[in-house]
């Protein structure tokens, strides 16, 4: 078979996994591990096609990493052997022998998508060259040029108006004590009727002003209704091929059930994500099945430099996306037996919570990690469900401030809502100083520094986050080294802001320290913990005003 690939290295001693991989949160199997490596090996010294991965410190320009997948099936004569995939294409448009082929492929020679880009491109021509007609460019000035005259002028005719108006109003006053009432009624009238000519003035002008745009407009508004027809031509055509695009993608399941991209999505309102269906596990999942392969196991990885948005690590292993994959990977795996969804475990059952400190208006926990502060939507384990149970007389709303499920430290809870608002308002104001400390995989160059990315949920793959400069809330952290161990650096950190996830990207991210914490699933490496500890915080108590703070020790 073209895209079975058979393992250089020896694998009769292995293992097959009892059930497949849980694509949205795994640990990648010894097998898959193996494929991986070899894929690398190939992608290391491959001449098949050119890429820009941005590994190269001297070509940077245009670097492009991408995920990549592995696939482990056994074929028909039960021989265990892999396939690999590529998320999105290539730079050069190629589709190499190593990989499997995308579940439909728009570039085909004579193919509807590539009529349709040559169509839009036509359109995109001709609006270029109405753009920069001379006429045009020329006219667009002039209207602009005396707009702002007109505009000017106006606002000083209306101030001028302004003037008058309080003059008259001043004159009417002093008079009324000064003048008969024969000589009040002449005024009067001659203030009315300078009242009068001064609006008509003003209608006047900014009719004269009017006529006088609209004679500039005319020649300007043919160009501008062309490019707005052309626009509008544009967005229908593109419509139109996404929409006819979004048709042809259609995937199998183990049982041979096809369903298209937009009968998975299954919403007449909402189009599928952009890039549905080009990712990796998508493309070798129906391969395997197209061809009657079955799936033993799988994972994906990234390779090459990370985007400018987005955390991603050379070599990491990573899950399928939330947004682009899962309501297809769901349709795809619907009759195939998987691993447990981790991320449902219940961990905090196992924990105990510490409470540290509690007067009649607070209470201070130590939460461990894995633990969520507020219920889930499958986890009602929380700090919060534990402390409304052991108070359920409390009338406030008991949580302050948050922590991350997978970060241990100092939480603090009201008992009541005129502390709740108190403790808020201090947040709020950024009054309360809290100190992190964190473990992270690698040595940084400098000793402290402050971080400044603005954060925004990942729509397409939540609850990761992502850096948007447009759209981010801001977010600020500063940090100082306390030591290095073993290529290890731990870490201060002193958010200022409190953004989800906020010290998690501001370490990982390429923009940030480089550095991810060690144990983080999301933004670095998967271990036994995030080690992510809240040591320390110090506040005013809400009823007595006294400064309070408290220190809970990391236990990495």
């Amino acid at each position: 078979m073209k895209h079975f690939q058979h393992f250089k290295t020896a694998i009769s001693g292995i293992t097959l996994p009892e059930k497949f991989t849980f694509p949205f949160y795994y640990e990648p199997h010894l097998l898959a591990k193996i494929a991986t490596t070899e894929v690398q090996s190939y992608l290391e010294n491959q001449t098949d096609f050119e890429h820009n991965f941005g590994l190269d410190i001297n070509n940077n320009a245009l670097a492009v990493g991408k995920m990549f997948g592995v696939l482990v099936v056994k074929n028909e004569q039960d021989k265990i052997g892999y396939l690999t995939a590529f998320s999105g294409k290539l730079a050069d448009k190629s589709l190499p022998e190593k990989f499997v082929p995308p579940v439909f492929n728009m570039r085909t020679s004579g193919s509807f998508y590539i009529k349709g880009e040559l169509e839009i491109d036509a359109i995109n021509a001709k609006l270029g060259v109405l753009k920069k007609d001379k006429k045009y460019l020329e006219l667009k000035k002039i209207i602009a040029e005396n707009t702002a005259i007109i505009q000017t002028d106006l606002a000083f005719q209306r101030n001028r108006m302004k003037r008058a108006k309080s003059e008259r109003k001043s004159q009417k006053k002093k008079a009324i004590t000064l003048l008969n009432e024969v000589a009040f009624k002449e005024l009067t009238k001659k203030l009315t009727q300078e009242s009068y000519n001064n609006q008509f003035f003003i209608k006047e002008l900014q009719e004269y002003y009017q006529a006088k745009i609209e004679k500039i407009s005319k020649e300007y508004k043919v160009f501008e209704d062309k490019i707005t027809s052309l626009k509008k031509e544009r967005k229908e055509k593109s419509n139109y091929l996404q929409q006819t695009l979004f048709s042809k993608y259609a995937f199998l399941n183990q049982q041979k059930e096809l369903k298209s991209l937009l009968t998975i999505f299954n919403n007449p309102t909402v189009k599928p994500p952009a890039g549905s269906g080009e990712c990796a596990a998508p493309k070798l999942l129906q391969y395997a099945f197209s061809n009657n392969l079955t799936p033993i196991t799988m994972a994906e990885f990234w390779w090459g430099s990370a985007p400018n948005a987005a955390v991603r690590q050379h070599k990491n292993y990573y899950p399928a996306c939330q947004g682009r994959c899962k309501p297809i990977l769901t349709h795809m795996l619907a009759h195939t037996e998987m691993d447990a969804n981790l991320l449902l475990e219940n961990l905090s059952e196992k924990q105990d919570l510490e409470i540290i400190y509690e007067d009649d208006a607070l209470i201070v926990v130590h939460k461990p990690a894995e633990f969520l502060s507020v219920p889930g939507k499958d986890i009602k384990d929380s700090v919060y469900t534990r402390i409304k149970e052991k108070y359920p007389s409390a009338t406030g709303p008991l949580i302050v401030h948050r922590l991350d499920m997978s970060t241990s430290g100092v939480l603090l809870l009201t008992k009541t809502k005129e502390a709740n608002k108190a403790l808020q308002s201090q947040f709020i104001n950024r009054t309360i100083k809290k100190r992190y400390v964190a473990l992270l995989d690698g040595n940084l160059s400098k000793n402290s520094g402050k971080i400044t990315l603005p954060l925004r949920v990942d729509l397409n793959d939540r609850p990761k986050q992502l850096v948007d400069f447009t759209y981010g809330k801001p977010a600020e952290t500063d940090w100082k080294i306390i030591n290095k161990e073993n290529g290890k650096t731990r870490v201060h950190f002193y958010p200022i802001t409190g953004r989800t996830h906020q010290l998690r990207m501001h370490a990982a991210h390429k923009n940030g320290l480089n550095t991810p914490i060690i144990g983080d699933d999301l933004y670095g490496k998967k271990e036994k913990r995030l080690h992510l500890h809240a040591e320390f915080i110090e506040f005013l108590h809400p009823t007595t005003l006294k400064k309070m703070s408290f220190t809970v020790a990391p236990k990495f």
